[in-house]
């Protein structure tokens, strides 16, 4: 996983619109060793006089217990601003949700109780693909974001053959059911299909957004284990 760097090519509807980008490297927090897990979407030039996007998701998960430390997430989608801030104390059960007021120009913090074992949104999108996930069975996971805690479902709907940067290869469609926002200002249900192997190598996602509906599909993959066509 270290180095892993998958970059998408986002349209709303058939236009290019953007470009989405989904990396994990080795790094250390306060001392422990940690995957430094990121996300970030780019709306292209052209774009952005229509609808700008500038978002980037960051969480940094503990590679002993495979738990997150911490969470931030700032999104600029058109007129939209969010920046969020976790930080988890799994051996007290808290965690300090810190929310950024624009008008009074500060965080707003609180501390929240969560359950054990939670994971963020994008911490919980690699727990899952480290998962066994087989068609018409769910896997459930503790997710703490947004100043909530949320026990979430995430379905395994079918097996899927697509074609691919590696290739026509089989996938598994699923489907986080988040009772909430996901890493963008999601409005509707997402679609995810994983590759059926042990890797689970995201490389198609369609969902509604605020704005419309996307598809994202892989163009470009870095230091991954499967060979490209």
């Amino acid at each position: 996983m270290n180095g892993e760097k998958l970059t998408f090519n986002v349209k709303y509807g058939i236009v290019s619109a953007a470009e989405a980008t989904l990396e994990a490297k080795s790094s250390v927090y306060q001392g422990t060793p940690v995957w430094h897990l990121s996300t970030h979407a780019r709306t292209h030039s052209f774009f952005d006089k229509f609808f700008k996007v500038r978002d980037r998701v960051e969480s940094w998960w503990s590679k002993e217990d495979m738990l997150p430390f911490k969470f931030t997430k700032n999104l600029e989608e058109g007129r939209y601003r969010q920046h969020r801030v976790h930080i988890y104390n799994h051996a007290e059960g808290k965690t300090t949700y810190q929310r950024w007021s624009f008008g009074q120009n500060r965080f707003n913090n609180e501390v929240m109780d969560m359950p054990a074992d939670t994971q963020d949104i994008l911490s919980a999108f690699y727990h899952v693909r480290h998962q066994r996930l087989v068609p018409g069975r769910s896997v459930y996971v503790n997710i703490t974001a947004d100043g909530r805690n949320m026990y979430t479902e995430v379905a395994v709907h079918r097996r899927e053959t697509v074609d691919t940067i590696f290739g026509k290869i089989e996938c598994l469609v699923i489907e986080p059911k988040l009772a909430g926002e996901a890493v963008f200002k999601q409005t509707g249900r997402i679609l995810i299909w994983l590759t059926n192997d042990e890797y689970k190598i995201p490389v198609k996602m369609e969902s509604k957004v605020s704005f419309g509906a996307f598809t994202a599909s892989l163009v470009s993959a870095q230091n991954v284990p499967l060979k490209l066509k």
